[in-house]
């Protein structure tokens, strides 16, 4: 049975964590086991459920209540359900992007990096990726595209803030993923990888590069947008790889880079 509650004025309480809060209090660094986070439309939202993350409270279009979001009221049980004519979800920044529901939903404790790394061949490392739209981009071609998991530095945004987990059509929660503590390449190498450093040198490998595909365990590391990886952070990789580039253009939203990059250096049967 949902407990559903009406919402006639946008300054009512119940919608403070989905209009008035920001992403960083919703993250609640002092009390992180109190943390939320917002999942935006059904997909995003069925996904986080089947990843095993608790609703808090949902958000919606009164007239989904019988129609698009029939199938998640199911199985939420009695988490309250606040809902709203559209002219008034409407007030909410980016509603109308989100096709009529939103779910706030707990956080779950990160795993370690040796945790995530375990039994993976393939995985990929963002270094101050900012532009939580490029997060999302980068983790929804990881998933599609081979790779077993992504590590993330401090300084990138988070995967689960509203726009990165949207962008991404819900793969942050089909997935592995987690934080780094540092900049530091030690760790990810002490547990076996060759690291990669996607830059535009002169000196790089092609990223069809034979040599590439044949490591056993690869990370594959994605500069931040504009400047990409640091000299000392090239320096520090085993290889540094460049996807060849045509008609003068001289490089790749990191976005786009990282569907290519995925793309030819995942484990293939045929190379396995």
């Amino acid at each position: 049975m949902n407990n559903i509650i009406e919402i006639t004025d946008f300054l009512a309480p119940e919608l403070d964590v989905y209009a008035r809060l920001t992403e960083n209090q919703l993250v609640n660094r002092e009390c992180p086991e109190n943390g939320l986070f917002i999942a935006e439309s059904p997909k995003v939202i069925e996904r986080a459920l089947d990843d095993g993350y608790q609703p808090v409270s949902c958000l919606m279009e009164k007239k989904h209540i019988e129609g698009e979001g029939r199938g998640i009221l199911d199985r939420i049980g009695g988490v309250p359900v606040f809902c709203a004519e559209f002219d008034v979800l409407t007030q909410l920044t980016g509603f109308k992007l989100t096709r009529g529901m939103l779910c706030a939903m707990k956080r779950k404790p990160l795993p370690s990096v040796r945790e995530i790394c375990e039994n993976k061949s393939r995985i990929v490392i963002l270094d101050k990726v900012m532009n939580p739209t490029n997060v999302g981009a980068i983790i929804r071609s990881a998933a599609a595209l081979g790779m077993d998991a992504v590590l993330l530095t401090p300084g990138c945004s988070d995967p689960l803030y509203r726009r990165a987990a949207r962008v991404s059509m819900g793969t942050v929660f089909q997935i592995d993923w987690t934080f780094l503590r540092d900049d530091s390449l030690d760790e990810i190498k002490a547990l076996g990888f060759k690291t990669v450093a996607m830059a535009l040198k002169d000196n790089s490998l092609s990223v069809g590069d034979p040599r590439l595909t044949a490591e056993k365990r690869l990370a594959v590391i994605m500069g931040t947008e504009g400047d990409g990886l640091s000299d000392g952070t090239i320096s520090d990789c085993d290889y540094t790889v460049k996807i060849p580039m045509y008609h003068g253009v001289d490089s790749l939203n990191v976005a786009a880079a990282s569907a290519v990059a995925f793309y030819q250096l995942a484990v293939r049967p045929d190379i396995v």
